[in-house]
């Protein structure tokens, strides 16, 4: 697909004169744009949903999730990964971010990197992707060959595929099974994909991430339950959502959630029980974890 012919790439009519726009007036602007973003997201909800369903799958059957991409596609991939783990308390192998040309190209562009077809299989491999996993390929344009060389053989290896691009009929979704086409429209700066294109990519990461973990039973009503205690702000936070599940006073939450080894659903369901932190804990086994199972 030539670049001319990609949204992502056209020069927006409401921006022409930005370079002589006020400080203000390009604020009023930006904003204004933005506020294409959900809409275009909410017409892209059916297969948002199916992937949703495809990666609760897969973790249910103890597969894992890939994000790959390049650029700014790539950092909101491992940015999503990486906050799973103290947000969901997962392990780190379960939800990967893989950019292409590697760690560093977090905080410096690798040239030529992203148009290595063959790339994102060499390192898909090295992380032992199996038919198990699922590979979210990130490209705003759709055309990265990094991204649709790794959704390629992750396809062929008959691990399950999703595509999220911000135009339509992708060149990224030919190789998935379930293609995410957000079209956000023209960039306030040409060719930006850091902004409406780079918003889309981030809220619609959020959605598959939150609600695959809602679905294996991460959250209790709205609250954080799985929670990682890594420092004294999360544990604080840990008493508190003891406390707002619980209803529990500030001590009784303390105790409880110092017997159950600093486990949150633990202390949850031995307060709502009234049970010993080894019954509660049998109870989340056998409920796969999920509080409102076990009570």
């Amino acid at each position: 697909m030539d670049l001319e012919k990609l949204t992502t790439e056209k020069r927006n009519d409401k921006t022409m004169g930005l370079d002589s726009y006020s400080s203000l007036e390009i604020l009023k602007i930006m904003n204004k744009e933005d506020g294409v973003v959900p809409k275009a997201i909410q017409e892209q909800l059916e297969p948002i949903h199916a992937a949703v369903e495809k990666i609760i799958e897969t973790f249910n059957n103890g597969g894992r999730l890939f994000y790959i991409g390049a650029g700014t596609s790539g950092r909101l991939g491992i940015l999503d990964a990486v906050e799973c783990v103290p947000t969901f308390g997962t392990p780190p192998e379960m939800v990967q971010g893989l950019i292409a040309g590697g760690e560093g190209a977090m905080i410096k562009a690798v040239e030529g990197a992203e148009d290595d077809f063959t790339l994102a299989e060499k390192e898909l491999l090295e992380r032992g992707i199996t038919e198990k996993d699922t590979v979210v390929g990130i490209a705003a344009s759709g055309r990265t060959p990094y991204v649709i060389g790794g959704l390629k053989f992750a396809r062929q290896l008959g691990a399950n595929t999703v595509s999220l691009s911000c135009n339509k009929e992708a060149e990224i979704s030919k190789e998935a099974e379930i293609s995410i086409e957000v079209e956000v429209g023209a960039e306030v700066l040409t060719g930006s994909t850091r902004l409406k294109s780079g918003t889309a990519q981030k809220l619609v990461l959020n959605m598959l991430s939150t609600t695959a973990m809602i679905g294996i039973g991460k959250v209790y009503n709205n609250l954080m339950v799985d929670v990682q205690p890594t420092n004294e702000k999360l544990r604080v936070r840990a008493v508190r959502i003891i406390m707002q599940a619980t209803d529990a006073d500030l001590e009784t939450a303390t105790k409880a959630y110092e017997a159950a080894d600093l486990h949150v659903k633990t202390a949850i369901v031995m307060i709502l029980c009234d049970v010993s932190a080894e019954e509660a804990r049998q109870r989340l086994t056998t409920s796969k974890g999920f509080i409102k199972n076990a009570l």
